[in-house]
């Protein structure tokens, strides 16, 4: 089946391998990606066959998405390399900063590699969260305190990413270290103002980013509505920032998205605020009626928006996939796992080398 736009929709779908409704869903021209979970994978062979079944379902094919970051946010581990949580690359930058930029190219490579030889296009990662010790939902998933660390270790997982051919997606714009609640269960508020909030926000002024993720936290010194639903935290990001890549939101099935209404009211909202691909995840009675009930509008403010078919197709791979034996025999691959190890205590820690 041809498709001429990538729709706005990245829904997940039931178990190991496609049902009837999920290739129905999937065929909708208004769903542009997938969304993998745990439930999803059995063995790396397993997920190259799904990835490979969604792929066929459309030209130009379907995106593929997880949410791979190390620690215990990673959702595929029988047979991939376990990611250490990436706070332990922030500690090693405290010893050795110029040994961590090196092993965070070399994990961001590993990361991307493994995932693109199964068939999977996008992780969503770095997170960019600094941490500021207050955040149970963050923790160590985040890299470091300092924005400096984070904006330096992060480009180095980015440009491992891309050096295996994948892009990346930074997360929680404009941060999500500050709260303490959950947004996956409740509703977090942030009260800092935008000048205090500037450390959190360097790293999406110095990075490079293909895509951002914004958080389900709301900011009311700067607008009432959470991030990913604000026409000025997005307007911030693109016109501020000079951020021209995929804008997804986050999941919004989630608490932290319950402010704005229903879930046809959330998906409405963060596609007006200025949204490119709107997640609804873990809700399977929801995307049936996001399907049932909702469609893109174009409004006179959507003008730019069309360009959000071309920011989605820069997201796609282009440099082919690789052969996962052959993955074995590669050195940078092989320097990833070194890191790995030496990240888990397996290894010895290198000389001071800056």
């Amino acid at each position: 089946m041809t498709h001429d736009v990538y729709g706005p929709l990245m829904i997940d779908i039931a178990g190991k391998i496609l049902t009837n409704l999920d290739r129905e869903r999937l065929r909708d021209p208004r769903v542009g990606g997938v969304i993998l979970f745990t439930r999803n994978y059995d063995s790396p062979e397993q997920l190259e066959a799904l990835c490979a079944d969604i792929h066929s379902l459309r030209v130009p094919r379907l995106l593929v998405a997880v949410d791979h970051e190390g620690g215990r946010v990673q959702r595929f581990r029988d047979g991939f390399s376990l990611l250490p949580a990436m706070r332990t690359l922030g500690e090693w930058w405290q010893a050795t900063p110029r040994a961590a930029l090196e092993a965070a190219r070399s994990l961001g490579y590993l990361l991307a590699a493994e995932l693109r030889a199964r068939g999977v296009d996008l992780s969503f990662a770095p997170v960019l969260d600094l941490d500021w010790g207050r955040s149970g939902v963050i923790g160590t998933r985040a890299l470091h305190r300092d924005p400096t660390a984070v904006i330096a270790l992060a480009g180095g997982l980015i440009a491992g990413m891309r050096d295996a051919g994948m892009a990346c997606c930074g997360k929680h714009f404009p941060g999500h270290g500050w709260v303490e609640a959950d947004s996956h269960i409740a509703i977090p508020v942030d009260d800092r103002t935008l000048e205090e909030m500037a450390p959190d926000l360097e790293p999406y002024r110095q990075l490079r980013l293909d895509a951002v993720m914004p958080a389900h936290v709301i900011y009311p010194k700067v607008d009432a509505r959470p991030a990913g639903f604000s026409p000025v935290w997005i307007g911030k990001l693109r016109d501020e920032l000079g951020f021209d890549g995929v804008i997804f939101s986050d999941d919004l099935s989630m608490e932290g998205a319950s402010v704005v209404g229903g879930i046809v009211e959330r998906v409405e909202a963060a596609w007006s605020a200025g949204c490119d691909m709107l997640l609804v995840c873990n809700a399977p009675d929801k995307v049936g009626e996001v399907l049932e009930r909702w469609q893109p509008v174009a409004d006179v403010k959507r003008t730019e928006r069309s360009a959000h078919i071309s920011r989605i197709a820069r997201l796609l791979p282009t440099a082919p996939a690789f052969d996962w034996a052959a993955l074995q025999y590669d050195a940078v691959y092989q320097t990833g796992k070194s890191v790995i190890r030496r990240l888990a205590g397996d290894l010895p820690a290198p000389a001071a080398t800056g």
